[in-house]
């Protein structure tokens, strides 16, 4: 039986529409009904393009005169509700405090998805904030939003804070999603939602558009169902931003090229035991896909240890409370909203706490405002911790005395239940080091426990995306594990 034409990918749409078999506007309808369908179940899209189907039918247009632009011309991608987005749609980050607030200019890397000839279908659902909101919080809730739903088990968490993107892409919502992670939440979500998703190197995708928690870590990247996908949109979303300075050098890659059957041969796989153990069901999956990848050619080296583990969390604890304070008031003081400070912010949800904290509350931002500026030592100290012992001591110092092409692990735990009062059960999770170094990580779907998603991480040096897509995509290959959600009530476990 022929594939669902919903469950193709990005190559097979392309060709199709080379043939004339369908058209963007068709392919736009298509993921507009099934957000209809769909969507009420896992609440994934906190908002529809009205203007989606018309853009559409101006890239059917120019592809008629001209061709595509792109290997994206024509596709309909959700982007995170932090993303800013011109036309008619909010950007809100989840929050009621930003309701009604409408971008005057695309974030730089949607733009350069549209550019690409990407239709922006609508916004995804998130954790408000990004999840810096409160020490107990619930991923993937929001006040604007509401709760976010698990495809794979439907009283499950998606995990945070691109708990829509994750959700949304596992649901068939869209041909690609767009996520943002300061620590985890690119990787976490597309873990527990059983898709391919790519947290690049820090200044190689824009942050200028973006609601900010931290300078330092926050990166915009792909969530896709396969890696050929995650590595189209990244080629897409990088290159220079003149509002960006950190993004000076970064120049456009395509990272096609990369994505090879055999692209395991000869690489060296560090095997951090360190993220082992921490649930049984993870490494009951993992664990048994090792000799898979020495037999497709990788030589592991197991274990092999981040010795700095488990001792930068303070410190970053403390960078995250001050930057977000002054990227925050930053941002907001570039657009029209209704707050223009995270003072502000913390006043109107004091004001309108039955609507915006009905299960939790604000800790994480009352904290963030008591802090100081970015010139005080506190601050300076704990980032220079940061970059010491993720980076120097962490994983540079790991890839280079086990001559390394990349770190593999368990990427997280499955999902745990939604619990909006108590907050998330995390267990486990290998987000921080990358994500502190401000280095790449992708995850791909691996097996499943109880019918729920885990994935397997692959991270390493700075700017080694290339070389962890062809790590990704060869073992992808091999695998083929993922299947499509099934909506179930609740996990297998009868």
């Amino acid at each position: 039986m022929a594939e669902p034409l919903i469950e193709r990918n990005i190559s097979e749409w392309q060709d199709m529409m080379g043939r004339g078999e369908v058209s963007a506007a068709e392919l736009t309808e298509m993921f507009l009904q099934r957000i209809s369908d769909v969507d009420p179940k896992i609440n994934a899209v906190a908002e529809v393009n009205p203007d989606a189907l018309d853009d559409a039918a101006k890239l059917d247009d120019e592809r008629a005169k001209t061709g595509p632009r792109s290997p994206l011309h024509g596709m309909p991608i959700l982007v995170k509700d932090n993303l800013d987005s011109s036309g008619k749609m909010q950007t809100t980050a989840g929050s009621l405090a930003l309701e009604g607030h409408i971008a005057k200019e695309d974030a730089h890397t949607l733009k350069l998805l549209r550019d690409a000839g990407a239709i922006l279908l609508g916004k995804a659902n998130l954790s408000e904030w990004a999840y810096f909101r409160s020490t107990r919080g619930c991923s993937g809730w929001s006040s604007r939003g509401g709760q976010v739903r698990n495809p794979y088990a439907l009283d499950r968490n998606p995990c945070g804070s691109s708990s829509g993107s994750g959700a949304g892409m596992a649901a068939y919502l869209a041909a690609a999603t767009v996520g943002t992670e300061t620590d985890g939440s690119i990787v976490c979500p597309s873990s527990m939602n059983g898709i391919v998703g790519i947290r690049p190197t820090l200044g190689l995708v824009s942050r200028s558009g973006i609601v900010p928690i931290s300078h330092s870590q926050d990166t915009a990247g792909p969530m896709t169902h396969t890696v050929s996908d995650a590595a189209l949109m990244l080629t897409a979303m990088t290159g220079a931003d003149a509002s960006d300075p950190i993004t000076k050098d970064a120049k456009p890659v395509d990272y096609q090229p990369f994505l090879k059957k055999d692209g395991l041969k000869g690489m060296r796989l560090g095997v951090a035991r360190d993220y082992f153990g921490k649930h049984e069901g993870s490494d009951t999956v993992i664990e048994p896909l090792l000799p898979l990848l020495e037999d497709l050619g990788a030589t592991l080296i197991d274990p092999v240890e981040l010795t700095s583990l488990g001792l930068f969390g303070d410190a970053e604890f403390e960078v995250l409370l001050y930057e977000f304070k002054h990227d925050l008031n930053a941002y907001l003081a570039s657009h029209d909203a209704q707050v223009k400070s995270l003072e502000e912010v913390i006043a109107f949800n004091k004001t309108n706490a039955g609507r915006v904290m009905p299960y939790f509350r604000q800790e994480l931002m009352e904290m963030s405002q008591a802090k100081g500026d970015l010139s005080e030592e506190t601050y300076l100290n704990a980032r220079a911790e940061c970059l010491k012992l993720s980076r120097d001591e962490g994983i540079d110092k790991t890839m280079r005395e086990h001559q390394l092409d990349a770190i593999i692990c368990p990427t997280q735990s499955p999902a745990w239940m939604i619990d909006p009062i108590c907050g998330d059960k995390v267990i486990g999770g290998c987000a921080s080091p990358a994500s502190m170094a401000g280095y790449p990580h992708i995850t791909v779907p691996a097996g499943y426990v109880y019918g729920l998603p885990v994935g397997l991480s692959f991270f390493g040096a700075a700017h080694s995306e290339g070389t962890l897509i062809q790590c990704a995509y060869a073992f992808e290959q091999a695998a083929n594990v993922r299947k499509p959600p099934t909506f179930a009530a609740h996990a297998a476990i009868d």
